[in-house]
């Protein structure tokens, strides 16, 4: 993981409109997002066979993330943002610090687990994934790195314009990442030792595009 803060989002896009949302994602809204400071690497994922996503934005911190440039988008979205962003459907908007982080790269295979530990247990079931479970993703067979993300509340204030063209952004509480090269391989870890992940929801994804800083013309 780069950094230590991530934007972590789930929707859905209608079929008929998935053609322009790629287009439009890749060419124009994660080049915009990837020219703010301190965004370090932008990368959507796509549930196979089906148009549902997961993007994941890698930050240096929560303070890049609550205000400044990245605030000053989200509430002036582009013409074109505009006209896509009602078609994010069932989205699911967290912004996280990086509480853990094991191995690197971007996998061809990535599990999102999304759960909501009980009151007074978060901090137990942080530290088994931390010091139990993770440390040893990244010298398995088939996986590459595991990130524990924990969604951060910025402020009390109005939502976003983006928000508002989308109707209201659900939350998630905490989320695990799972990369690997070999999707049975992240199928059999997260059956092994993630059952007891209270209130858990797993998503499945495979990377579509990643882009950089560096890499903008």
């Amino acid at each position: 993981m780069l950094g230590r803060a991530a934007v972590a989002m789930w929707w859905d896009v209608a079929p008929q409109m998935q053609a322009e949302f790629e287009d439009w994602h890749t060419h124009e809204h994660m080049p915009e997002r990837l020219g703010i400071p301190g965004f370090l690497r932008g990368t959507r994922f796509i549930a196979p066979g089906q148009p549902s996503y997961f993007v994941l934005y890698e930050a240096r911190s929560l303070a890049v993330l609550s205000a400044g440039p990245y605030l000053e988008r989200l509430n002036n979205p582009s013409p074109w943002s505009r006209k896509i962003m009602p078609h994010h459907l069932n989205m699911v908007r967290s912004v996280c610090s990086v509480r853990a982080t094991f191995g690197g790269g971007v996998g061809l295979a990535l599990s999102t687990v999304r759960f909501c530990p009980p009151r007074g247990q978060a901090r137990k079931i942080a530290a088994r994934l931390a010091q139990d479970v993770m440390p040893a993703v990244p010298q398995r067979k088939g996986l590459v790195a595991a990130h524990l993300l924990q969604s951060r509340t910025m402020g009390a204030g109005p939502r976003t314009t983006e928000q508002e063209i989308r109707g209201g952004d659900a939350q998630a509480d905490w989320v695990l990442l799972v990369h690997g090269y070999d999707a049975e391989a992240v199928a059999e870890f997260l059956g092994s030792h993630l059952q007891d992940l209270p209130r858990a929801v797993t998503g499945h994804y495979m990377p579509s595009y990643s882009l950089a800083p560096r890499e903008l013309g």
